[in-house]
Order: C-alpha cells, then structure tokens, then sequence
C-alpha cells in the first residue's frame, strides 16, 4: 500500500495528535444498547477468567502443566480484554471516540503483544495434549514444572520484543489526515491506511514478524493436533477413542474459535464490501474469545467443574456458619 501525498500538500498538513475510532457509530440509536451488551461481556469475562485462576490456585489437583498454561490463558485474556473494552464501552457510554496518537500507539503494542503471546500459549498446551496422548509413558519426564515456566516466559518475551518493533515503525509514520479510523480499536492496517508516505516496506516488516507472532505458532499446533487425532484414530476401543479425545476437546475447541476468526480477520481481502464484516469478526477474536475459554472449561472439563463444586461448597458452609455465629 502506498499512501503518499505531495511534498508541498503535506507541508500545508498539521501533523495529528489524536485518531478519532469510528467503532459501530453507524448505528447512533443503539449505542446505549452496545454500552450494556459489551459491559456485560467485559464483566463475565474477567469474573470468568479471575474465576479460573482462583480454582487452579486453590486446588492442588489442578497443580498440573495443562491447568498452569489454562490459568497463564486466563490472564493474557484478562489483559487483552482490557486494553481494548473498558474505551470501548466509555465510548458508547459518552459519545468521546478520540484517542491520543501515544495512547493508540500504546493499544497496538500491548494488545498485540498479548494476543502473540496467547498464540504460542496456545501452541505450547497443544504440545502438552500431544505428550500426554501421544507419549503418555514420557509425560512427567519432557513436560516438567521448569519446561512450562520457560515456555511460558520464552512465548511472552518474544512477542513483547517483535511486536516493539512494529510498533516503533507505525510510530514513526507521518499523519497529515484524515483522522477516523474505521475501527473500534487500534489495530495495524486501519492506522497506516491513515499515515501520508509510502508504507511498503513497512507493511513487509510488519508482515514477517506477524508470521513469526502468529502463523509460526499456528503451525506448530496444528502439528500436533494431526499428531494427536492419527494416534486417537489408532486407539482400537471406541471408549478410548473417546477417552483421549475428552482431553484435548476443550483446548481444541478454544484454538478453533480462536484461529478461526483471526483467518477471517487478517486473510481475507480487504474491500469496502467486506470492512463492516471484518470488524464484525474483530469482535469475535477480541471481545468474544476471552469469553470462550472459561465457559468451554467450566462446562466441558470435568476436573474444573469438581473444583467449582468444591469451592461453592466451601464458600456456602462459610457463609452458612458465618451467619450462624451472627
């Protein structure tokens, strides 16, 4: 993309401080509406994950690798949940979408540092499924409590480092005008669109390390699933099959979500008749997959749900004998 205005025409251009985030402001009357639904979200998705850490903090059944990469999970959606709904919903709420070039920047950075970080999180648990169903016998022996704090930091440091590069680089992009970014946060082709020189290079740098953040972490799971169902299919009883399926099915269907909506997101072309369904299914990967993951493994795990039903009752006979002393 060349987004390129002449020498003398950008002289005459104030340099912007401040992007003005459209959001879904083509529906006026509904912003009222928007403000409950995704403060709603924005509430049972922290409640949600803090609520996956507690239980994995408090059970000892749950000090396991699979549930230590789930609980660094729920914190990384914690935290990407935030950089982008809290303005969000103050948005809807006050009718202000502008947002300091610093503070747009700085949205970029920590929200697409995380999300890499979740992509090889994820990858990591894959790996973890593909141990336990795969080389069951050599579990405890490659996947140690030493292995998933390395990969956990390895995964984090990395994207936080690669993506301070891209950052940097938007940064240093010059913009003259417009300032409306037709988004609902700051992402990394609404900006450049928006910056008055050549970005070529730029969007080729960026390009390779969002491969590197992403696609390479992509690949490494996707390994290990075609892994994981060649050995399930070889499983001779039909109870086994199932068995081992049940362990991973919930991590799969995270990683599906996940991906899923990313691919459309980021792969598919983009022209002015599909902007308003790509930012559709921004919503999905940034404000409804955080939500995905603690109703998947509440509903679907069943450890989780024993330590659920362990606390609620702990907290229901602390309650009832409080009460009572009262």
């Amino acid at each position: 993309m060349i987004n390129a205005m002449p020498t003398r025409e950008r002289r005459n251009q104030t340099d912007l401080t401040k992007f003005i985030l459209l959001g879904f402001n083509d529906a006026p009357e509904l912003q009222i509406f928007f403000f409950v639904i995704f403060l709603l979200i924005y509430t049972v998705t922290i409640a949600g994950n803090l609520l996956i850490v507690v239980l994995i903090a408090c059970n000892q059944h749950l000090h396991t690798p699979m549930y230590f990469f789930l609980g660094n999970l729920s914190c990384l959606e914690t935290f990407y949940s935030t950089t982008i709904l809290p303005r969000m919903i103050t948005a809807f709420l006050t009718g202000d979408r502008t947002i300091p070039l610093w503070a747009c920047f700085l949205q970029y950075y920590f929200f697409g540092s995380l999300v890499g970080s979740e992509c090889y999180l994820l990858a990591a648990m894959s790996y973890d499924r593909f141990l336990a169903i795969c080389k069951p016998l050599r579990y405890s022996v490659f996947m140690d409590n030493t292995l998933c704090v390395q990969l956990m930091m390895t995964s984090c440091i990395s994207c936080f480092l690669l993506n301070s590069v891209t950052t940097y680089l938007m940064s240093r992009l010059s913009f003259c005008g417009p300032h409306v970014l037709d988004h609902f946060f700051c992402d990394f082709t609404p900006v450049i669109m928006l910056a008055c020189e050549d970005t070529q290079r730029m969007e080729f740098m960026a390009f390779f390390l969002s491969s590197l953040i992403a696609f390479v972490p992509f690949l490494l799971t996707l390994i290990s699933y075609s892994l994981i169902i060649a050995t399930i299919l070889q499983i001779p009883s039909t109870t086994g099959r199932q068995k081992a399926f049940s362990t991973c099915s919930s991590h799969l269907t995270v990683v599906t979500v996940f991906y899923g909506t990313l691919v459309i997101v980021y792969m598919f072309p983009k022209s002015d008749t599909l902007k308003d369904l790509n930012k559709v299914f921004s919503v999905f990967y940034t404000v409804l997959t955080p939500i995905v993951n603690p109703i998947v493994y509440c509903l679907r795990n069943r450890e989780v749900k024993e330590a659920l039903n362990k606390l609620t009752s702990q907290l229901c006979n602390f309650f009832r004998e409080t009460w009572i002393l009262s």
